[in-house]
């Protein structure tokens, strides 16, 4: 300010500009720190939105007017080609991308889009399995009673047959057999797994294992062994006996479409705390697709429905225990808590 001003200026005039000039001070101290608190909220408003966001079971993009994005979460990063294939002039639509299912959803906000998409994947499979069980319950019902009809005529005409044709009479009862056991996986896939739980020994399972193997037709030269522990097991023994009958048809199989005429398999079982573990092991081909190992009603392999995985892996997670596979060395596993 001028010197003069200030000298023209009586001692009151003065004493009000000094307190003018210190509540401007003050104000603009009082500002400052507005300013400072607004920019801490505003920092952890976002740092709030991004935590959010990340929450999200879907990926999510926020675009400005020159469609570029400003913002995204983890699950869209992982996906950058998926924004690439969304129609931004649709409102709610499904795109199938990667082999999986999205939901879309875009919404505007002022000059902003705000664009999400949910896997719906599992949701389209089970609209699928649902369908396609509908359809396998029903068959199934159909095909029991006349199986029922010929596996009666088959045990008369075994009785009837002479010694040197019983042995065809045999073979047309292991492949109804076989019809039955499809019958019956299905119709258990279809209506869910109910457990029984009792108490039995685990060595039980090695008659259940033995009568599955000489109840199933094959033709390579396959050596079995078993070493189940000598330990009882709070669980529903039919339905573990079916998912071993089930991992044992596949290794059989698995052996059979090898190049080899023979091989083995063989099943283990050992204890770590609390847990038992039954393990698979077969010198057969390995597992092509390992996406769809416990898909139901897909295969890979020559002989099958696609049932026995899926089903046996229902049966497991029912008793809260693991089902899963290994590839070196190739077996199947049981986790199951003790």
């Amino acid at each position: 300010m001028d010197e003069n001003i200030l000298k023209s200026l009586d001692s009151s005039e003065k004493e009000n500009l000094q307190q003018g000039l210190k509540a401007l001070i003050e104000q603009t101290y009082v500002i400052e720190n507005e300013y400072k608190q607004l920019n801490e909220n505003y920092t952890a408003l976002r740092q709030m939105v991004s935590e959010i966001i990340e929450v999200l079971p879907m990926a999510l993009w926020i675009l400005n007017a020159n469609k570029n994005i400003i913002l995204q979460n983890n699950l869209a990063t992982q996906k950058p080609k998926l924004l690439e294939c969304i129609d931004l002039d649709k409102t709610h639509y499904e795109l199938e991308f990667d082999h999986k299912f999205y939901l879309i959803k875009i919404t505007s906000h002022i000059d902003k889009l705000i664009v999400n998409a949910t896997d719906i994947s599992d949701e389209k499979r089970n609209e699928r399995l649902a369908s396609m069980g509908t359809v396998a319950a029903h068959l199934a019902h159909e095909i029991r009673n006349p199986i029922g009809s010929i596996s009666l005529l088959s045990s008369t005409l075994f009785e009837r047959s002479e010694l040197k044709n019983k042995h065809i009479v045999l073979e047309i009862q292991k492949a109804i057999s076989r019809v039955e056991r499809i019958v019956n996986s299905t119709l258990l896939f279809t209506k869910g797994v109910h457990v029984n739980f009792n108490e039995f020994n685990l060595q039980e399972l090695q008659d259940e294992c033995e009568q599955a193997i000489g109840a199933y037709n094959y033709l390579a030269n396959i050596d079995f062994s078993f070493d189940f522990l000598d330990l009882r097991l709070n669980a529903d023994k039919s339905l573990l006996a079916l998912v071993l009958q089930n991992l044992l048809y596949n290794a059989i199989d698995a052996i059979e479409e090898s190049e080899n005429d023979e091989g083995c398999i063989k099943v283990q079982c050992e204890q770590k705390e609390d847990k038992i573990f039954i393990r698979v092991y077969d010198s057969g081909v390995g597992i092509k697709d390992k996406k769809m190992v416990f898909e139901a009603f897909k295969t890979t392999k020559l002989k099958g429905n696609g049932l026995g995985l899926s089903l046996s892996k229902q049966i497991i997670d029912a008793h809260n225990g693991v089902l899963g596979f290994d590839e070196n060395p190739k077996c199947f596993f049981i986790e199951l808590k003790i």
